[in-house]
C-alpha cells in the first residue's frame, strides 16, 4: 500500500501535527507496505518540565492521528495500533507502536484544516458576531469547555500569569523553556524545532528582551520585584476565549494526544487562530482552580487549555519543522 514516496509524502503531513515545546520527538520506520513503526528519539524530551514523558507521548498521539488523517487522502486507514516499548534493533530508538495499515480509508472532515492549523501568540481581534457563532458551535464538542470572551477570561488570564511565573521560578524549567526558544533568526535550529520569535509573534526587540529576562536577568529582576509583571501576557490571552480541553481520567497519553489534535484541528476548521497554554493544566493550583470554577464533567481531568479567537488577517507563524530525512529512520 505503501511506497517510499507516499510514505514520504504522509510522513510529511503527519510532522505538521503539533508537539510540547515542538521537540518532534515521533520518528518513523516503513517496515512493509502495510506496516509502519512509531519510534521515539530520546534525547528530544523535556526533562524540568515532563519528567515523567507525559506530553512527549501526548506528542506521539498526535502525531499519529496526523499520520491517520493524512492516510485517509489516500484511501488507507490505520487498522491496528499495537502498542510497544522495546528499543528498535535497527535505528535504536524506542518503539512506541507498530501500526498495521488497511484500505478503505477516508477522507476526513478535518484533515482540510491541517495546511492552516498554526499556533498563535499574538492579541485577538475584538470580539464579534461571527466569533461567538463560531464558539458556540465548537462548545459542541465533547472534549472542551468553552468560556466565552469576558470577565471569566479575564480571570482565566491573571490565573495563567500566576501560573506561568511559578514554572519560571523554577531555574531548571526556565532555562529548558529558554533552551527550546529561537529568539533570533541567526539561531541554527530558527527554522527546524523550538519555539522561534515569529512562532511567538515577538518582535525584534521583543526577542532580545525575552532573551534578556528569561536568561541572565532573571535572578536580579526577581528580587527587585520586576520578573513577575515583565513576563505576564494577560492581555493577550484576555484578548479571546477559553477552551479547557478535557479527557477521561486514566486514558493513555497517546490517545489524548489523538483527541488534543482533533480539538485543535475543529478550531482551525471554525476559522479560529488558538495557543495552548499548558502551564494552566500542569501546575495543581490553577488546575484545581479551573475546574472549581468551570466544573468538568464527572470522570474527566483537565489536559489543557487554550486561548483562541480572530486572528489579524495575514497574520499565522511559519512552523519550524525537522526535514523528512531525519523523521524518517
Amino acid at each position: 500500500m505503501l511506497d517510499s514516496d507516499l510514505f514520504r509524502d504522509v510522513i510529511a503531513e503527519a510532522s505538521l501535527a503539533p508537539s510540547v515545546h515542538n521537540i518532534q520527538p515521533t520518528r518513523w520506520r516503513l517496515v512493509a507496505a502495510d506496516t509502519v513503526l512509531l519510534l521515539e528519539d530520546g534525547q528530544r524530551c523535556l526533562p524540568a518540565a515532563d519528567p515523567a514523558g507525559h506530553d512527549v507521548r501526548l506528542s506521539h498521539g498526535a502525531a499519529l492521528e496526523g499520520l491517520s488523517l493524512a492516510c485517509g487522502r489516500h484511501g488507507l486507514r490505520i487498522g491496528q495500533v499495537e502498542l510497544h516499548d522495546r528499543l528498535d534493533e535497527i535505528s535504536g530508538l524506542r518503539v512506541i507502536a507498530r501500526l498495521t495499515l488497511a484500505t478503505g480509508g477516508v477522507e476526513d472532515p478535518l484533515a482540510s484544516a491541517v495546511a492552516g492549523r498554526s499556533t498563535w501568540r499574538g492579541r485577538f481581534l475584538p470580539a464579534n458576531v461571527e466569533l461567538r457563532d463560531s464558539l458556540q458551535k465548537l462548545a459542541a464538542a465533547p472534549d472542551l469547555l468553552v468560556v466565552l470572551p469576558g470577565s471569566a477570561v479575564a480571570e482565566i488570564a491573571g490565573l495563567a500569569d500566576r501560573a506561568g511565573f511559578h514554572f519560571l521560578c523554577e531555574d531548571a524549567h526556565r532555562r529548558e523553556l529558554l533552551a527550546w526558544m529561537r529568539l533570533s533568526r541567526r539561531h541554527p535550529r530558527y527554522d527546524r524545532d523550538g519555539l522561534n520569535a515569529e512562532a511567538m509573534a515577538l518582535g525584534s526587540a521583543e526577542a532580545i528582551a525575552a532573551s534578556l529576562v528569561l536568561g541572565p536577568l532573571f535572578p536580579l529582576l526577581k528580587r527587585l520585584g520586576l520578573a513577575e509583571p515583565l513576563t505576564q501576557e494577560r492581555a493577550k490571552t484576555a484578548s479571546g476565549a477559553i477552551a479547557l480541553f478535557h479527557r477521561p481520567e486514566g486514558e493513555d497519553p497517546l490517545e489524548t494526544g489523538r483527541a488534543f489534535y482533533r480539538a485543535w484541528l475543529a478550531m482551525a476548521a471554525r476559522g479560529l487562530g488558538a495557543c495552548p497554554i499548558s502551564v494552566l493544566a500542569d501546575w495543581p493550583v490553577s488546575n484545581a482552580a479551573l475546574i472549581q470554577r468551570h466544573p468538568l464533567p464527572a470522570g474527566r481531568r483537565l489536559v489543557n487549555v487554550f486561548r483562541l479567537g480572530r486572528v489579524p488577517p495575514g497574520a499565522g507563524a511559519a512552523r519550524a519543522r525537522l526535514p523528512l530525512g531525519e523523521l524518517i529512520v
